[in-house]
């Protein structure tokens, strides 16, 4: 062997790959089970553990107790799949799982996820289905099948073959007759506990002829019958079409109902003698090949009548009709997924009731929290796939934000606007608002969630703008708002000519939001010298002081004791809206909260109360913009001292609040021409 090759062998895992082709009598099989009963859990049972095996969390918000299942944030694949922001609808999704697997309904019938384009459903089931690939490679997934090995004198049986696959890959324990498995599996031990042993249905149409034949040949002998069974673990893959399928559906012409329920082989009819024959038959349909896991039906709504029948049977009686062969037993998980308007067409069908009565409708929506919805961006557009391209600070965000409002419901009670509701979904704190007005607005809504922009559209215009010849070396919000406008006019989601002047409008109030941050963070990077701060925080405790106990105070300058500078305290008290008739109040909060201070030991600092560390912000703020002149920016003529005053604050753009050189530039002159506007209508 090559030394190039030696370096690559030396990857591979020699036990792992003998726990995966284990194999073993029906002997060994049965004292396998007698360890560990699990090995026999329905497809249902099997999903519900892989999901939980991942751990969960559980948390308070607005005072309804969520879980968190840590299989949706897809922790193996590095979070690519990630489902963020969708709790309360995978919470309902794992109660189904749950149900199914206790056996109290739920797994006779089709999971439907339902809703909007672009809302995870595709994603959801893409999760389960590697979920259950990875989980049946491990120690706790493992599941095991069989296959026939017969002596050269037996091969007609099988016609010629001296090994053959059990095609649908069933559980082992089938081969027990269903007259005897209640006996058999009290008498080895197996029905002991709290979960006794229930397996259910019969061998596959190919498998019970081989059985039939041998017990024939054996007179009768079931224990010589099973010498010829070898049992293997079984692993599942998509790719290998084991144990989980994909069906999606084709135009009315090319569909056949044998895609879900296998074929006749024609080539071995000559060798058999007749078309019903099952070792004639190829049992490789979706149906088939999904035995044991999952089936997927890719917009499941889309599927021509004749499928439905199959799709009837194979939820309410686990059981598939194939071609010219009795009812064959399956055990699989059936999820599909549709869009709202194929929904409306189900239930408008009176020919789908039957389809109707047996799904269970799980809505998934659009994320209508702004930190989950921005979550999804931020994965997709991190620096290592965005390379070359500065992603300004607050670009993200504020698509996000508009996606989210679009998706929001108008208040119905309150006096509030649809971006302070969208504050308040996201945890942020309003006047006069408690955790129980929040829930009653997410309880006033019809279809919150369903309607809406979606991610998909968001992103396409995020990359728009990166390749974009107007983005040199960075994006910035504006330039995602407009691509995110633009698009509008070719959008074939939003025919509606309301729709689109309300999303439009929607985007004014984004930008606004923006103007109001970013000169937030110019004001915060201009007042951002703490000595000055500090100092103004000084006088301004010195003359609360002074005024709440009827003192003089002391003048640095003079010396001469002077009344307390009113005028300095409302100064900063109406930087944060202190009306003159609270101002006592809010003064002898302030002298209680540093006497409070004193009594436990520590000292005042002014970052300590946050209302006051931001008026004192904005106060400096006032005083250092005049002499710093911004509003020059947007003329040619600065002089050398304001052109350092302003590359220091450019300095602290790029430190504290994540600018380059050019979005920190950019932001300057933007909150310039801000005030310079100001300034103007003055």
């Amino acid at each position: 062997m090559g030394k190039l090759v030696n370096q690559i062998a030396k990857f591979q895992d020699y036990e792992e790959f003998a726990d995966l082709h284990w194999s073993g009598s029906f002997e060994d099989y049965l004292e396998l089970v007698r360890k560990n009963p699990t090995v026999t859990r329905t497809s249902f049972q099997r999903v519900y553990d892989m999901v939980l095996s991942y751990g969960s969390e559980t948390y308070q918000d607005n005072k309804k107790k969520l879980t968190h299942y840590n299989f949706f944030d897809d922790p193996r694949n590095d979070g690519n799949d990630a489902i963020f922001g969708l709790d309360i609808p995978l919470m309902r999704l794992v109660n189904v799982l749950k149900s199914a697997a206790l056996g109290y309904g739920t797994e006779k019938r089709v999971i439907l996820l339902h809703g909007p384009v672009g809302s995870s459903k595709s994603t959801i089931a893409r999760l389960l289905k590697r979920g259950l690939e990875e989980y049946s490679r491990g120690p706790d997934g493992a599941l095991y099948t069989y296959e026939w090995h017969l002596p050269e004198s037996l091969l007609h049986v099988t016609g010629g073959e001296e090994i053959f696959h059990c095609p649908m890959n069933e559980e082992p324990l089938r081969l027990i007759p269903p007259e005897w498995r209640a006996r058999a599996f009290g008498d080895l031990g197996l029905n002991q506990g709290e979960k006794p042993l229930h397996i259910k249905g019969d061998l596959n149409p190919a498998c019970r002829l081989i059985f039939r034949e041998l017990m024939a040949y054996y007179k009768g002998d079931w224990s010589k019958v099973i010498d010829h069974v070898r049992i293997k673990r079984l692993v599942l893959s998509e790719k290998d079409r084991v144990g989980i399928g994909t069906f999606q559906p084709k135009d009315e012409k090319n569909q056949d109902s044998t895609e879900l329920t296998g074929d006749i082989n024609y080539k071995k009819i000559a060798l058999f003698g007749s078309d019903s024959d099952p070792r004639a038959f190829n049992f490789d349909g979706e149906f088939n090949i999904a035995n044991r896991g999952i089936i997927e039906f890719i917009e499941i709504l889309k599927l021509d009548v004749a499928f439905l029948y199959d799709l009837l049977g194979a939820t309410q009686e686990h059981k598939i009709k194939p071609k010219k062969f009795p009812q064959t037993d399956i055990d699989e998980l059936i999820i599909g997924h549709t869009n709202e308007a194929e929904y409306r067409k189900l239930l408008n069908n009176e020919f789908m009731e039957a389809l109707r009565d047996r799904t269970i409708k799980v809505d998934i929506p659009y994320i209508t929290r702004l930190k989950e919805e921005l979550k999804i961006y931020k994965k997709d557009f991190t620096e290592r796939r965005v390379t070359g391209k500065h992603i300004a600070p607050h670009t993200l965000e504020m698509a996000a934000m508009w996606a989210v409002l679009t998706r929001l419901e108008a208040p119905k009670k309150h006096d509030l606007t649809m971006l302070q509701k969208l504050k308040l979904y996201d945890g942020k704190t309003l006047p006069g608002f408690t955790q129980d007005n929040v829930k009653e607005l997410r309880k006033e809504t019809l279809r919150e969630g369903m309607d809406g922009i979606s991610p998909r559209y968001v992103q396409d215009k995020i990359s728009n703008a990166l390749v974009s010849q107007r983005s040199e070396t960075s994006i910035n919000p504006f330039l995602v708002l407009n691509e995110l406008e633009s698009g509008l006019k070719q959008n074939s989601m939003i025919t509606n000519v309301e729709l689109r002047k309300q999303c439009i409008g929607l985007l004014a109030v984004v930008k606004q939001e923006y103007e109001e941050i970013v000169k937030n963070e110019v004001q915060r990077a201009i007042s951002a010298d703490e000595q000055a701060i500090k100092r103004l925080a000084s006088n301004y405790i010195d003359n609360v002081k002074a005024y709440t106990q009827k003192e003089k105070v002391k003048n640095p300058y003079t010396g001469q004791d002077e009344e307390p500078d009113e005028r300095l305290m409302r100064s900063i008290e109406s930087k944060i809206d202190i009306p003159e008739s609270r101002k006592d109040d809010f003064r002898r909060e302030i002298m209680n909260y540093i006497g409070a201070l004193a009594v436990d030991g520590k000292s005042f600092s002014y970052d300590t109360n946050e209302r006051l560390h931001r008026a004192l912000e904005q106060k400096l703020f006032e005083d250092q913009k005049d002499t710093i002149k911004l509003t020059s920016l947007v003329s040619n003529a600065i002089d050398k001292e304001t052109q350092e005053k302003i590359e220091v604050v450019k300095e602290r753009m790029i430190r504290d609040f994540g600018y380059n050189e050019e979005s920190a530039t950019d932001v300057l002159n933007y909150v310039a021409s801000i005030f310079a506007r100001g300034d103007s209508r003055d």
